[in-house]
């Protein structure tokens, strides 16, 4: 997810997304314990976005 998508984002959408990412995570920690995950870059890109969030998230409400 591009900061500008995120930017765009009212902070219920951005908080049903971090929801989203951390269901996300949680599945494919699963999947790389079982050998299942082939695309191993998923789960840096997936805590990236989680921390972009949470991010935009914590200054939404400071303003």
């Amino acid at each position: 997810m591009k900061r500008k998508d995120i930017k765009k984002l009212t902070i219920d959408q951005a908080k049903k997304d971090l929801e989203k990412n951390k269901k996300d995570l949680f599945n494919l920690r699963f999947q790389k314990a079982n050998g299942q995950l082939t695309n191993t870059s998923k789960v840096n890109e997936t805590k990236k976005n989680i921390a972009k969030l949470i991010t935009y998230i914590e200054r939404k409400k400071s303003a």
